[in-house]
């Protein structure tokens, strides 16, 4: 097994929360280099009675969770208590194992040939680092939230598009959360967020977390030469970060009371995907996004005391149901999307790269439910050659779920997309005791969301034994799973 060691120690020092930001200073140190970065925060607002400091804590360790396999040790230099130390650690495990299944046993691009292992097993995804904190405090709070209030992490994508348009449907309190990287993925989310902030209740953080990850990476010996010109959907390395943007918000959503986050996570089917490899339990590269996390944050962030909910709307529908409802229900909010991670600037419109494997998915799903591209910015010439891509596997989707959208197109338009084929339980709401709980959304909108997405689909299925079987909206409703483990890996 090669050594995956990039660095002797990442320390993180003290946040400090002063007027509108809040930032930390991380030092890394290795063979031939003692470098620091400044993690910063800034916000467009004073941050006083926020309880900033308090959620702050944890906030600037959020990046450091990716780094448990090349360090020898991780230093906290100040205290957390011990609800905040188990959330380090248990994330920690589970972003290791992810990373090394997903960033370094397959092959990407990114990682150097000889430190791809031929043979492996549990231990060698095991966290490397000792995992050192200046003390263990106390520090006992019982936050008082409003549930009625929803805060939704807001990308410029579908899915959360859709989400802000359900639940402000459904008479609720929402925010629009944008997180304003200081790179180009800002380019996906700016086009929602200039129509969002005219409009609606909109909550912007800007944060240099990107050029950390930058940062880091050129400090990694096990990364190509050059990393940083390979086109690619993924990052080399890192995984855990959605949780990062969220705790960047916390002092914006307790200063309103705000106790629901919620997240635009769609369908994920667990057939046909592994989740051990060699006896090492991972996530296909999207632990942060699994509904596991989303339950393993609620119930930690009631055992802290925060008393937030995590949780996403959209979990039971595939991609083709939530371009579908958004576009016939909120068509405002469809114009908005732009789900590309390489949009640039046509004059002054944003404009979707049309080519990426991200663009390919969004344009299948269009096309198969009679949408047009051309209507948030895709090129004819991309469309009318979307067929082809998809024959040459350029569509990262459920295997069910493109050949479904095939089957659609072929339906539609007379194509010949040889993979199609039908399946009208993509076209459903889905439940299963891995990915999509009964339970996912809070009793309180449940039905009232259920009954949303039930117009646009073709009933409710639940897995059992790789077989999709018919059920009753009553028995949704219940939240009583079916399986055993309740999704636990």
């Amino acid at each position: 097994m090669p050594d995956l060691k990039c660095f002797d120690r990442i320390s993180i020092g003290p946040p400090v929360v002063e007027g509108r930001r809040i930032y930390a200073i991380y030092r890394v140190e290795g063979d031939g280099f003692c470098d620091e970065f400044k993690l910063i925060n800034s916000y467009e607002e004073d941050l006083n009675g926020s309880l900033a400091d308090k959620f702050a804590r944890l906030m600037v360790l959020m990046p450091a969770i990716n780094y448990g396999l090349f360090s020898d040790e991780i230093e906290v230099r100040y205290g957390l208590t011990k609800e905040e130390v188990e959330f380090l650690k248990h994330n920690m495990d589970a972003t290791a194992r992810d990373i090394f299944v997903n960033r370094i046993a397959k092959k990407t691009g990114f990682i150097k040939d000889e430190y791809i292992p031929k043979d492996f097993g549990p231990k060698d995804a095991e966290v490397r680092a000792k995992i050192s904190v200046k003390e263990v405090i106390k520090d006992t709070v019982d936050l008082k939230l409003d549930y009625k209030k929803c805060a939704v992490m807001s990308s410029g994508g579908k899915e959360s598009l859709l989400t802000f348009g359900i639940l402000r449907e459904i008479g609720c309190d929402t925010y629009a959360c944008f997180f304003n990287e200081s790179g180009r993925h800002w380019f996906t989310a700016l086009t929602a967020y200039r129509y969002f902030k005219d409009r609606y209740s909109t909550l912007r953080v800007w944060s240099n977390v990107d050029r950390f990850y930058m940062f880091m990476n050129r400090r990694m010996k096990i990364l190509v030469p050059r990393f940083e010109r390979i086109k690619a959907d993924i990052y080399p390395v890192h995984l855990f970060f959605f949780e990062h943007f969220i705790f960047s918000f916390l002092p914006l959503l307790y200063k309103r009371r705000i106790g629901n986050i919620v997240m635009g996570n769609e369908y994920d089917d667990p057939r046909g995907q592994s989740y051990e490899v060699n006896g090492i339990k991972h996530y296909n590269a999207v632990y942060d996004q699994t509904q596991e996390f989303d339950k393993y944050m609620t119930e930690w962030f009631r055992r802290s005391g925060f008393n937030f909910r995590q949780w996403s709307a959209v979990r039971p529908i595939s991609g083709l149901i939530v371009e579908r409802i958004l576009f016939n229900r909120y068509p405002e909010l469809f114009r908005l999307q732009r789900s590309c991670h390489r949009t640039h600037m046509e004059g002054e419109r944003i404009i979707p790269c049309g080519k990426c494997i991200k663009c390919n998915g969004i344009m299948t799903f269009l096309l198969a439910n009679g949408i047009n591209p051309e209507l948030i910015g895709y090129k004819k010439e991309d469309v009318e050659d979307l067929p082809n891509r998809i024959e040459k596997g350029l569509v990262r989707l459920d295997e069910s779920e493109l050949r479904h959208s095939s089957y659609l197109i072929n339906e539609r338009y007379g194509k010949k997309i040889g993979i199609a084929r039908r399946d009208d339980t993509v076209e459903m709401l889905h439940f299963d005791s891995r990915n999509s709980h009964f339970d996912n959304i809070p009793e309180e909108f449940r039905e009232h969301i259920y009954r949303i997405l039930l117009q646009y689909a073709k009933g409710i299925v639940y897995l059992q034994k790789d077989e999709w079987v018919p059920i009753g909206l009553e028995e949704a409703l219940k939240g009583e799973d079916r399986g055993s483990g309740r999704g636990k890996t």
